[in-house]
């Protein structure tokens, strides 16, 4: 049996879903974050999928080079921004965080 374009756009339709699920259920701020990667995961999979059999100019490992960069930049900031949500309120609580203070 060979894999085909189906087998991997269901694999990322499945990781994107559980990342939707993760955002929409989760009070934890990391937990969050953890589901946020599923959802660009699944759009790597589809980025090198098409690539591989879409047969489209651009190469989907470029693109997935490009979008895991974004994903560090991201992981940086948001680290960043949950430290200073934990040092001033002492919980990473996502519902309870109803302002910022500088």
């Amino acid at each position: 049996m060979e894999l085909g374009l189906t087998h991997f756009l269901t694999l990322s339709a499945i990781l994107f879903s559980l990342g939707i699920f993760g955002i929409a259920t989760r009070k934890n701020a990391i937990m969050v974050l953890m589901s946020l990667e599923l959802i660009m995961n699944s759009a790597n999979i589809n980025f090198v999928a098409f690539s591989r059999f879409g047969g489209f100019q651009i190469e989907g490992q470029i693109a997935a080079l490009f979008v895991m960069i974004l994903a560090a930049a991201e992981v940086a900031v948001a680290l960043a921004i949950v430290l200073n949500i934990y040092q001033h309120y002492k919980h990473i609580d996502v519902d309870e965080i109803d302002q910022m203070k500088g």
